[in-house]
């Protein structure tokens, strides 16, 4: 038999010939400040409105704000942490302290949510009061909007330039923060024009239906990352391995990580080769057409002799 034959259970590890993601923590960090800025001259605002009216609803607001800003603080420090460049005690990378920071965002978000039905509940029981509130403090909220609608939109998409799942998410936070402001325009619009304080507290419900909604959209992006859920499909790895010429049969395939950032893939293969530097080079190839259709890709294979071959496709954890 060859030598690729007789390897038979040893391993071919290769790590991808992608180069590793650009640090990028530097270009997120000065967003962050941005937003830090902008959350906390909102917060102080709306703070200052909310104790001078008496306006439930925006002393609410002024509370989502501030966890806006707590939010942009701990991507700060998150963002510190989180460098893409492996080391000895972290060989994969530090990447998913970016995925803790966003979990920790959705934390302050839930939290904004009880806390505005709490209030709202204990203001009911208390008997609600009239507000002092008119016509200015609208012109203030209506600017206030203005800033986070542009700051949410800045957010969003330095995110998607930069790949940075946190700045996502600290966006998603300020996209929630432009809803619970338009909703307590609406409710102060209602008691300034009909005169009915009972507008102000009954915001706090819609508040906490798209603060939830927030939270739930941000668990579900940055969950499946730190439980390594599959990141490819086991047939489009497959697809793609085949199409490499001297691929016999590739099978038990895993993968983790987040497409289009970095994905870990392992797999077992056989290839059509006698000698160990043709298998190689074999390998080297189908790690170069998995990084040209998904992107930066750490491949580890695993050679087989041709008697291992399987009809099948597998992926680890179908069997054993």
């Amino acid at each position: 038999m060859g030598v690729a034959h007789a390897a038979g259970a040893n391993s071919a590890t290769s790590n991808g010939s992608a180069a590793s993601r650009a640090d990028n923590r530097a270009a997120v960090k000065r967003v962050l400040l941005v937003a830090l800025a902008v959350n906390v001259a909102m917060s102080v605002l709306k703070l200052v409105i909310g104790l001078m009216s008496g306006s439930l609803a925006v002393l609410a607001d002024a509370m989502h704000s501030t966890t806006d800003g707590l939010s942009s603080l701990l991507g700060l420090l998150t963002n510190g942490l989180s460098d893409p460049q492996p080391d000895r005690d972290h060989p994969y990378g530090h990447d998913k302290y970016e995925a803790v920071g966003a979990l920790a965002i959705a934390g302050f978000i839930l939290f904004t949510a009880v806390e505005i039905l709490r209030t709202a509940v204990e203001r009911i029981a208390t008997g609600l009061k009239p507000l002092r509130m008119d016509g200015h403090d609208l012109v203030l909220l209506l600017i206030v909007l203005g800033c986070n609608v542009l700051l949410a939109g800045y957010e969003r998409s330095e995110g998607r330039r930069l790949n940075s799942q946190l700045l996502l998410a600290d966006a998603r936070h300020t996209t929630s923060d432009i809803w619970t402001t338009v909703m307590v325009l609406l409710g102060l619009a209602g008691v300034l024009v009909l005169k009915q304080t009972w507008f102000d507290v009954a915001v706090a419900i819609p508040l906490c239906l798209l603060l939830v909604r927030a939270c739930w959209q941000v668990l579900r992006a940055n969950l499946p990352w730190l439980v390594d859920q599959i990141a490819i499909a086991p047939e489009a790895i497959h697809e793609v391995a085949m199409t490499v010429p001297g691929v016999l049969n590739v099978h038990d395939i895993a993968s983790r990580g987040v497409l289009g950032q970095r994905v870990f893939i392992e797999l077992h293969m056989v290839v059509e080769a006698d000698d160990l530097p043709t298998a190689h080079r074999i390998t080297e190839l189908v790690e170069e057409h998995l990084a040209a259709r998904f992107g930066e890709v750490r491949c580890t294979i695993h050679l087989e002799p041709r008697e291992y071959a399987i009809p099948t496709i597998t992926f680890r954890g179908a069997h054993g």
